[in-house]
């Protein structure tokens, strides 16, 4: 089981906001729901992306979201990153540096593991090289970095 579980609190969205991050991933599927009133509306969902459980509620105008909570996705190809980052972003916000805000206002990180491992590169010159590339993207582009740290 797992210890600690993401709690998304959506307004009067929920179930549509589950089966957008279920159809996006390719690991997505619904795992449980509570729906109450004569119009079986969604309460509460358990949700999985990525072997990632969520849960979920329609809880009401009270809270929104914030970029200061934000999911961090590892992409191990620039397929990966493009696919995401369309899909994710439609109906949403591009913005920089690999973030990005969903139509539901979830800030997403679309970032490739090779970025950590080039920035944390002994050669601070290069390193320096690859942060100066990756301040001009809004989508993380995979080669640009690798140009700019063998350049």
């Amino acid at each position: 089981m797992q210890k600690i579980i993401p709690f998304l609190w959506f307004d009067n969205n929920a179930e549509e906001a589950i089966n957008f991050y279920t159809s996006v991933f390719k690991n997505g599927k619904i795992k449980t729901e509570s729906r109450i009133g004569d119009d079986n509306k969604l309460m509460t969902a358990t949700f999985e992306i990525e072997g990632q459980i969520f849960q979920a509620l329609n809880g009401g105008p009270m809270f929104t979201f914030s970029p200061a909570i934000s999911f961090f996705v590892n992409c191990d190809s620039q397929e990966e990153i493009d696919e995401l980052w369309e899909k994710l972003s439609e109906g949403g916000e591009q913005q920089r540096f690999g973030w990005l805000k969903d139509k539901f206002g979830v800030s997403w990180q679309i970032v490739p593991p090779i970025l950590g491992s080039l920035l944390n590169a002994p050669d601070k010159t290069k390193a320096n090289q690859v942060m100066q590339a990756m301040l001009q993207m809004d989508k993380i582009d995979i080669m640009g970095l690798i140009n700019a740290f063998e350049s």
